[in-house]
C-alpha cells in the first residue's frame, strides 16, 4: 500500500523519506518526534529480504484474505504518545500485522494480546481486527524489535541490527513517560534491555534471564522502570498451555496496576474476576 493512498492511520506521505540501507536508517531515525518517526519506519526498505517477503505475502495474499487489500509495508509503534506502558514484542505476522498495518492486529496472537489488554483495563477493546475498528490503547505504547514480517517469524542478526535505530529513536521519544515494559518473548526481553541499555540506561548485570514474570529494573536519568517477562502468545505457546489467560493477565495486570497515573478513574474492567 503506498504511502498517503488513503490507509486509515497512514503516518507516512508520498514524500516521506525511505531508508534503504542501514546508515540511512540511523541518519533518518535521529533528531526526529515521534509522528515524523512512524513516518519513516512505516516506509523502510533497508533490509531486502524483509522487502521481498512482506511485499510477495501482500500481493499472494493467503486465501482466506484474498479479497482484502494488505498493508506491505513496515508497521510503526502504535497507542499513546506518553506511554506508561510499553509492550516489546519480536515482529509482525504475515497475514496479521502486514495485512492490516497495525501491530498484533488481525492474528491469533493479537487475538490473546488485546482480550487480555481490554480484561486489564489497557485497551478498550477486546478485539483488534483493523486499522480502523476503533481500538485504544490506555497509557500503552506496542512496538515490534524488528518492523517487517519476517519468513517463519525469524528475522537474521543483521536485520534485527539494522531496525535497532528505529526501536533506540522511539525508546528516547516515549522513555520519559515510561514506568511498565512488558516483553513478550525471550527476544523482546532481551531487544528492550538491549535498547535501554545503547539510550545510556542502567540495565542490571549480569543480564536477568528472560522467564514469565520474570522482573528486572532498570534505571535511567531521573527515573527508573520495571521490565516484565511474558511467555509470546503465539499459536505454539497458548495451544500446548505454556501460556494460559490468567498467566497472560496476571503480568499485563502487574503492569497497569503499577503503571496507573493517580487520579485516573478506574475501569470496570480492569479487575479480573477469579474463575
Amino acid at each position: 500500500m503506498p504511502p498517503g493512498t488513503g490507509w486509515p492511520d497512514d503516518p507516512a506521505a508520498p514524500d516521506t523519506p525511505v531508508a534503504r540501507t542501514p546508515a540511512q536508517v540511523r541518519r533518518l531515525a535521529a533528531g526526529v518526534g515521534l509522528e515524523e518517526l512512524d513516518a519513516r519506519v512505516s516506509v523502510c526498505a533497508a533490509c531486502p529480504r524483509l522487502v521481498t517477503w512482506r511485499e510477495g505475502v501482500a500481493r499472494d495474499k493467503r486465501a482466506s484474505f484474498a479479497t482484502e487489500p494488505y498493508w506491505g509495508r513496515p508497521i510503526a509503534g502504535w497507542g499513546a504518545r506518553d506511554p506508561r506502558v510499553l509492550i516489546v514484542g519480536l515482529a509482525p505476522a504475515a497475514n496479521g500485522g502486514n495485512r492490516t498495518g497495525r501491530i498484533f492486529t488481525g492474528d491469533r496472537s493479537g487475538d490473546w494480546l488485546f482480550a487480555s489488554l481490554h480484561r486489564v483495563g489497557l485497551a478498550t477493546r477486546s478485539t483488534s481486527t483493523h486499522a480502523a475498528d476503533g481500538q485504544q490503547l490506555v497509557d500503552t505504547r506496542m512496538v515490534a524489535t524488528v518492523r517487517c514480517a519476517p519468513p517463519l517469524n525469524k528475522p537474521t542478526t543483521e536485520e534485527r541490527d539494522t531496525c535497532a535505530p528505529w526501536l533506540d529513536a522511539e525508546l528516547r521519544l516515549v522513555a520519559g513517560s515510561v514506568r511498565m515494559v512488558v516483553a513478550l518473548g525471550s527476544f523482546g526481553w532481551a531487544a528492550a534491555l538491549n535498547a535501554f541499555g545503547r539510550v545510556g540506561w542502567e540495565v542490571p548485570r549480569p543480564r536477568p534471564r528472560f522467564g514469565h514474570g520474570a522482573e528486572a529494573v532498570i534505571r535511567g536519568p531521573e527515573h527508573e522502570v520495571t521490565l516484565l517477562g511474558s511467555y509470546h502468545p503465539s499459536q505454539q505457546n497458548t495451544f500446548t498451555g505454556r501460556l494460559t489467560e490468567p498467566m497472560l493477565d496476571e503480568v499485563l495486570g502487574r503492569a497497569a496496576a503499577a503503571a496507573r497515573i493517580p487520579g485516573r478513574p478506574s475501569y470496570p474492567n480492569r479487575q479480573r474476576k477469579s474463575p
